[in-house]
């Protein structure tokens, strides 16, 4: 195998991180919905801040929903999910020496950090997430801790374990 990379193994990491990332994305952003109605009376404001990728910084201070803004933050915000997910699963391939559910949840926190950190202090500010103008830092910690435990979930439930032979 080159690099002992095979297509098995990718797709396996694929087929994964769209699961687990899929679970992180959708549980944030029911997060960003039930914070953003808390804080701001206005459950999709908090989602239509990715769209300031594509239409612009007022973007994160639009209040109501619309396909313009919240289905199109939504969807920057489940590939952005995906993306780390790819990182997690690939990650979580390498065989731990321990518990497996503890190493999936460790995996996840590490990658959840990593997104943090990339997030809000190395890329530029047209491209963080957006919804950090709209909420508490304390939602904002909330929200990522969401990611996280989605990012796990797969793994803490036991649905990614290896597949057991039956017997004919």
């Amino acid at each position: 195998m080159f690099c002992a990379f095979s297509a098995s193994r990718a797709y396996r990491i694929v087929s994964r991180a769209l699961i687990s990332g899929s679970i992180a994305s959708l549980g944030s952003a029911l997060a960003l919905a039930a914070l953003g109605k808390k804080e701001l009376n206005h459950s999709a404001a908090p989602m239509n801040g990715p769209s300031q990728w594509i239409w612009g910084r007022h973007a994160s201070y639009i209040n109501a929903f619309s396909l313009h803004y919240t289905v199109t933050g939504y969807l920057i915000h489940h590939a952005a999910s995906i993306f780390w997910a790819l990182w997690h699963q690939a990650w979580c391939e390498k065989k731990p020496h321990g518990d497996q559910k503890l190493h999936a949840a460790a995996t996840a926190l590490t990658i959840t950090a990593s997104a943090y950190v990339v997030d809000f202090h190395l890329i530029p500010k047209r491209l963080t997430p957006g919804f950090e103008h709209r909420i508490s830092p304390r939602s904002l910690i909330l929200v990522y801790g969401v990611f996280a435990l989605g990012l796990a979930a797969p793994a803490l439930l036991g649905s990614h374990s290896k597949p057991k032979r039956q017997r004919i």
